[in-house]
């Protein structure tokens, strides 16, 4: 793995190269091109405010709904494109996989910088709704510096996994956003830990991204600082994963060009 590591260093440059063809591609020929980047969770949080914070009126604290909701959608975001582009590069790329010798999992990786992109976009437009509801940015707004790696691991290490068995299982461009429409609901994007009932809450925090989401949340618009021990369990937890699911997808990466 260490030898895997440092190829993928030797070929950095392919990987920023692949990046920024890949933000390209995807705004390619639209008319609103990068636009696309805010308007997803924009348009999600519109609707997510309508209907449970209008309608079922969820309980968001001291912030307003939209803002509890978007904070929450901008990681979501960045974790949904992210597996659901990379997971899909390889099959994608086949011509590129079955000519050119690389480093393959440049291209999940690439997938991951081009939603790291939209992640940034994300977060400037996050920023700019804490002013409009005149929510005071404090010092632990930086904190999310601790939490935002542990994102990133963790999609990476789901990527890496799901980018190999979908060159094996085509169904898997199926499967992923069913998977992921069903995690969104079991992550507190639209309501919060507190109001799951306690008696669920053990298996409700079997998910990952519960406490990560919580957790950025937390630093980001009510300006307090996040749970230490679980932010630092979440980062072992990301490593883990991203270990396992490097070394899974390394250990696929010969038969890719004659599979595809």
């Amino acid at each position: 793995m260490i030898n895997s590591i440092n190829e993928l260093w030797q070929f950095r440059e392919l990987l920023v190269a692949l990046t920024l063809r890949e933000i390209k591609v995807r705004y390619k020929q639209t008319i609103l091109g990068m636009l696309w980047a805010i308007l997803q969770p924009l348009s999600l949080t519109l609707i997510f405010t309508f209907v449970f914070g209008i309608i079922l009126k969820v309980n968001s604290g001291v912030v307003a709904y939209p803002v509890f909701a978007y904070s929450a959608l901008v990681p979501w975001t960045f974790f949904s494109n992210s597996v659901t582009f990379g997971s899909l590069s390889v099959v994608n790329n086949g011509n590129l996989v079955t000519k050119v010798y690389f480093p393959r999992e440049i291209l999940p990786l690439s997938s991951i910088g081009a939603a790291l992109f939209d992640f940034l976009m994300a977060g400037i437009i996050l920023i700019l709704i804490l002013f409009f509801y005149q929510i005071p940015i404090n010092l632990n707004f930086l904190l999310i510096l601790l939490i935002i790696p542990s994102i990133i691991f963790l999609t990476a290490g789901i990527s890496f996994f799901f980018s190999a068995i979908n060159v094996m299982f085509r169904d898997i461009r199926f499967v992923i956003p069913l998977l992921l429409q069903i995690w969104l609901y079991v992550t507190p994007v639209i309501y919060s830990t507190n109001q799951v009932p306690q008696k669920y809450q053990i298996f409700f925090k079997l998910n990952p991204l519960v406490s990560l989401i919580e957790n950025f949340r937390l630093v980001t618009v009510y300006g307090r600082s996040p749970n230490l021990l679980e932010v630092g369990f979440n980062l072992v937890l990301s490593l883990c994963v991203l270990v396992i699911g490097y070394w899974f997808f390394k250990s696929r990466e010969k038969i890719f060009a004659d599979v595809i």
